[in-house]
């Protein structure tokens, strides 16, 4: 039995791994972190099993308090990283903090930490490069975002996910990537959810890429693979639906209009301001012409993860379908 730590645990995805942990006989403690007050988060009876503590993360001095305080306390053994800025909008140095500077006084503390043996870090597919001439079905060595143009959403992630991988095999703590699929839930920052839950969805005219959608309850079992599990890497997560866009806004409900891509920008980025949805054509310009789809071969074979759950599609059934 170990103790874990998660960041990030007021998150819709950090709250129900909370719970799983909590209800996992081989875990004796759960240290929950976020910024929510500490009487408001968590709303679940958890007995003597959880402690939550209400943390800043962008501030070095209460991470490295949280990482020599109560997490050597309780002999936290597992860090599972899952705060991150979600505005896709969101721009400067204190979203930057959030996204980056964190994980790096994380890794930075955990190399001298004399409990934990493992980081696990949650990344995301936006990291890869999309364009018509790479491969649609990408694997973990697929080109990386690195452009200078990309938007900070992107950036700070591509940043983050090197930051964890340029400290494998470097640090005492082992190091686990989990580039994950979009979460179809809400408060997840998943921009296809914000893409699919309008009245009507526009998208570029003569383009219908292919889109994997996740659950959450397959993030979850991802992450108690990862936490549970030896070694280090990066593994791609994906979910169990694959399906065309127009399929996904079919069993959606919503109404898919094609629009010349300059006509799908203004009309989002108006949107944006007249309403403050989260979605951003800017940052989905090339998945939504090319699509990308992560191929999970590698988590199946050595984190023994693969999707179960197809998503609940409000106006149609599932669909069959799964990138193993």
């Amino acid at each position: 039995m170990n103790s874990v730590l998660v960041t990030g645990a007021t998150s819709p995805l950090g709250e129900r791994l909370v719970r799983s942990l909590v209800a996992d006989t081989r875990v004796s403690h759960v240290l929950a972190v976020d910024r929510e007050p500490e009487d408001q988060a968590l709303p679940f009876s958890h007995g003597k099993r959880l402690t939550y503590l209400s943390v800043d993360l962008t501030r070095g001095r209460q991470v490295r308090e949280l990482l020599f305080g109560p997490a050597r306390d309780l002999e936290c053994e597992v860090v599972v990283h899952l705060a991150q800025h979600q505005g896709a909008w969101a721009e400067g140095s204190r979203v930057h903090r959030a996204n980056v500077e964190a994980l790096r006084s994380i890794l930075d503390l955990a190399d001298r930490h004399p409990t934990i043996r493992r980081v696990v870090v949650r990344s995301f597919a936006v990291v890869y490069r999309v364009a018509m001439h790479l491969p649609v079905l990408v694997t973990e060595d697929h080109p990386l975002n690195l452009s200078p143009q990309a938007p900070q959403y992107v950036r700070d992630r591509v940043e983050a996910d090197l930051t964890a991988c340029a400290r494998m095999g470097l640090i005492n703590a082992e190091i686990v990537v989990l580039r994950c699929a979009e979460a179809m839930s809400p408060g997840t920052g998943s921009q296809l959810f914000d893409y699919l839950d309008a009245s009507v969805a526009i998208r570029p005219a003569g383009f219908d890429p292919m889109v994997n959608v996740a659950t959450l309850s397959d993030l979850i079992a991802a992450f108690e693979a990862a936490t549970h599990g030896s070694g280090e890497g990066v593994f791609n997560i994906p979910g169990y639906d694959t399906l065309p866009l127009s399929a996904a806004t079919r069993k959606w409900g919503t109404l898919c209009v094609p629009a010349p891509g300059p006509a799908v920008s203004m009309i989002y980025a108006l949107r944006h301001l007249a309403t403050g949805s989260s979605f951003s054509y800017g940052l989905n310009r090339h998945s939504m012409h090319f699509g990308l789809i992560l191929d999970g071969t590698r988590a199946s074979e050595i984190l023994g993860y693969r999707p179960n759950n197809p998503i609940d599609w409000p106006a149609g059934g599932p669909v069959r379908r799964s990138v193993s």
